[in-house]
């Protein structure tokens, strides 16, 4: 089974949607397919750049697209719920054992408050999915109603997360537009990611370095 099968899957892509929509409900900013899709993407990134096996990618990507189903049930602990519905689907098609404890773990371990970076493929979705900020993640239109969630998201006006030539080094490089948030809004509410990108980019050998608007922070 392939990511692009797992993407075309009907059930999944209805649990993506319904996860998205409950998120919406409360407020939360978008994490829908358009999320989905850089992480599992930037996942993929990843390890390919790191020389992997072709399938550890693949399955970082599968990963990626899957990971955030958990907020169908709850916000709270989504992780680990998503990785109980991810038992359940890729059980269903059939994955074999190995395949489907590598993609769960990752995805149980991929939110800050629990997480650990347990394996590489775990590592990756870790920095592919705290790296996903961005403007168009907030749903919010009323730029005087925005919470401190919304001004981060909508003051990033280009991320990227990039590993270099030597693959000793990955950088998360962000440029933010500071009229919407400052630099202290986004260590405010993004610290404990940060600090979890720092330990998933060791357990791949790499360092970890973030830098906005030019100057290194981390």
């Amino acid at each position: 089974m392939t990511f692009e099968q797992i993407k075309n899957n009907e059930e999944i892509n209805t649990y993506i949607k319904q996860a998205d929509l409950s998120l919406s409900a409360l407020g939360y900013t978008e994490h829908s397919f358009a999320h989905v899709t850089v992480v599992a993407e930037k996942a993929g990134y990843i390890l390919e750049t790191l020389g992997y096996p072709e399938r550890m990618i693949e399955l970082a990507k599968i990963a990626g697209y899957l990971h955030d189903i958990g907020n169908l049930v709850n916000r709270v602990e989504h992780s680990q719920s998503g990785a109980i519905m991810a038992f359940r689907i890729l059980d269903h098609l059939n994955f074999p054992a190995d395949e489907i404890g590598l993609i769960i773990s990752a995805i149980g371990n991929h939110d800050e408050g629990t997480g650990v970076p347990v394996s590489p493929l775990a590592a990756a979705l870790i920095l592919a999915d705290k790296s996903d900020v961005r403007r168009n993640r907030v749903r919010n239109q009323d730029i005087s109603q925005f919470d401190i969630h919304d001004r981060v998201n909508y003051s990033v006006t280009k991320s990227e997360l990039k590993i270099n030539e030597a693959h000793t080094l990955i950088k998360l490089k962000l440029t933010i537009d500071t009229r919407y948030g400052s630099v202290m809004d986004y260590f405010e509410i993004f610290m404990d990611r940060m600090i979890l990108c720092r330990k998933a980019a060791e357990k791949l050998d790499l360092q970890f370095k973030l830098m906005i608007n030019e100057q290194q922070l981390i």
